[in-house]
């Protein structure tokens, strides 16, 4: 089969692998079901026309002839002595009907949730895959709403609309398979309004689909206004900013409840033409049926089973449009997980028959004439050092001077362009190294450290598996946060709330360097991860961490900071100030040379005598 990669529904065609056989399955039992619930007005027909009516069993066709147990007596009166064998067809068709259902049901839904499931798997681990630069530009809600919220429109789609639409089309092929031999004015008749209600539907369907995916769009905003307020609830309490949050969210609400009422409104009005249209059908085919009778062209039964055919019908039509809705929705939502999917993934593109590197041990990190920016704003301009390795290196620099953008860079977040220089890890451009493996062997600490709803505990070893307890003490006391862990009742169990809410910054920052420090890492990365404990707590993480590396395979350490301090025992200090390197050389070499380092210094020291020597505690 064949289809459209750029159709929304050819997702689904694709998910469907491996359970395509089960979901034809579900349509055959279905197609069963809906043979018996048609056999079942024959038996009607046959007991009001023989029996009522008086006719002989021969002149009443498909059911009579199933009757043959009758023998050759076709009077009324034989026809009453086997009325029970009719009653006991409509009972056994009931029931072989029912079976086909249960099996309807049984394969599509099995089948619909192993299409639902891989696609939750095919989303979640597409996302795992995609670059950061996507996640930066991506709201977290919106993300959230097309992973759960669309999924579950295409759950429904899958399970029940599909279903529906198909049901709907073999009611139409079989009532009118048998309305047609029973009375074709009747069946001309009531086939007459059907294109009438399809290009309703159809308009419909047109005019909701924009609005579905506006509904959708206002509420990923929703949820990412929610999501925000309550990962930020401490800044929002701190500085009392609940009557704006709640205003924010309001006016986000109340958008998104317009435009549901709006399309209530559409569907006010689509239900509304959709009853005046079936009273209509039913009024043409009772004044066609009366003239039809009073002219002997049609019998009482064959009359009581054309209203039964077209009850069948008429439900599935008029339902049409809602499902027809829906699958407007689906399709919207399939577009919406799409745009996910077809987002690109992070590719190693390597030159032509090249192959990726491995990480080198040891070596030296080199940048050469590199330039960097997010989208037109330039962060880095042509800038060059070297990083010898198993060295320490700080790097110093203001707000916005482009530090952080260095380690999103080592750690490949971002790729270079073609063009804008080159980094080197042991003389090997990092574009050549496989990213999973390069990351591996990095162990970076951010200044605003992401921690999960787990145990300290799990925090600190969530990058080693089966690591020993005693490991993770161990690391605990090089980040000097061991003794307030064991302060807290739990200790180590201490389970930490969403995003760390139980911990303060500086002991979120010492439990996010432990889990650094317990993976061992090549190269280890504190991008201003110091920045909320004391000056007196910096210095201890510090020299206890030089100890521990001293003992082991030195990894090179890069420490980027604002303050001097924390930079201050490094081998070589780089300053940076709006992308470019001012000046770097050992610490004594940039306080002799009297130049923005010294300034920095001699600023940064008269702040904290005049403070009392002391900084934030950290706790």
């Amino acid at each position: 089969m064949t289809m459209n990669k750029h159709n929304p529904f050819f997702l689904l065609w694709r998910i469907s692998r491996g359970g395509r056989a089960l979901y034809l399955a579900g349509f055959i039992f279905m197609f069963l079901s809906v043979c018996c619930s048609f056999l079942l007005p024959q038996t009607i027909r046959f007991v009001v026309d023989s029996v009522v009516g008086g006719l002989s069993a021969s002149d009443v066709p498909v059911v009579p002839r199933l009757l043959g147990l009758l023998g050759p007596r076709t009077g009324p009166g034989a026809l009453k002595e086997g009325l029970w064998l009719a009653g006991l067809l409509a009972v056994a068709l009931s029931a072989v009907g029912g079976l086909f259902n249960f099996g309807h049901h049984i394969c599509l839904s099995k089948s619909s949730e192993g299409m639902i499931k891989r696609l939750r798997d095919t989303l979640y681990s597409h996302i795992q895959r995609l670059p950061y630069r996507w996640h930066i530009e991506i709201q977290t809600g919106d993300i959230i709403q097309r992973c759960t919220s669309d999924v579950e429109v295409v759950r429904g789609f899958v399970s029940a609309q599909i279903t529906e639409i198909v049901r709907a089309a073999g009611l139409i092929i079989f009532a009118y398979s048998f309305l047609f031999p029973i009375n074709r004015p009747m069946a001309v008749t009531s086939l007459a309004f059907l294109p009438v209600i399809f290009a309703y539907s159809s308009v419909f369907l047109r005019s909701a689909a924009d609005r579905f995916l506006a509904a959708d769009e206002a509420e990923g905003k929703l949820l990412t206004i929610a999501q925000e307020n309550f990962t930020g609830v401490r800044v929002v309490r701190a500085f009392g900013r609940e009557r704006y949050e709640l205003d924010k969210f309001d006016a986000q609400n109340r958008r998104y409840a317009a435009l549901w009422m709006r399309l209530g409104k559409i569907l006010s009005a689509y239900w509304g033409v959709g009853d005046l249209l079936t009273g209509l059908q039913m009024v043409a085919l009772c004044a066609v049926g009366a003239h039809q009778a009073s002219a002997g062209g049609v019998t009482v039964g064959e009359f009581m089973v054309f209203l039964s055919y077209n009850s069948m019908i008429i439900w599935p039509v008029r339902g049409l449009g809602r499902v027809l809705s829906e699958a407007s929705k689906a399709s919207v939502s399939l577009g919406r997980i799409r745009e996910i999917l077809d987002a690109p993934t992070e590719t190693d593109a390597l030159p032509d028959g090249d192959d990726e590197t491995a990480l080198p041990v040891r070596g030296d990190i080199a940048f050469r004439d590199v330039s960097f920016s997010y989208g037109a704003a330039l962060v880095l301009r042509d800038i060059s050092f070297t990083i010898r390795g198993g060295t320490t290196f700080g790097i110093l620099g203001a707000t916005g001077a482009g530090k952080t953008t260095l380690a999103y860079l080592i750690c490949r977040l971002y790729d270079l362009e073609p063009g804008n220089g080159e980094i080197t890890i042991g003389g090997v451009d990092i574009r050549r190294l496989d990213r999973r493996q390069l990351r591996r062997h990095i162990g970076i600490v951010l200044q605003e450290p992401f921690l999960y709803s787990r145990t300290i505990k799990d925090n600190i070893a969530s990058l080693r598996d089966g690591i020993p307890f005693h490991r993770v003490r161990e690391a605990a006391a090089v980040s000097q946060v061991d003794g307030a862990i064991n302060a807290f009742a739990s200790g180590y169990d201490t389970v930490v709330g969403e995003r760390g809410v139980t911990l303060s910054g500086g002991q979120k920052q010492r439990v996010a360097i432990a889990r650094a420090i317990l993976r061992e890492p090549q190269i280890l990365i504190f991008d201003d991860s110091l920045s909320a404990v004391d000056t007196e707590t910096d210095s201890r993480i510090r020299a206890a961490l030089a100890r521990r590396l001293a003992q082991t395979d030195k990894a090179t350490t890069i420490i980027i900071a604002h303050r001097i301090t924390s930079v201050s025992g490094a081998d070589v200090i780089m300053v940076m100030d709006e992308g470019r390197i001012v000046e770097m050389g050992t610490p004594q070499e940039l306080l002799a040379r009297g130049g923005v380092y010294r300034r920095i210094y001699d600023m940064q020291q008269s702040v904290v005598a005049d403070a009392g020597g002391s900084g934030d505690d950290g706790v």
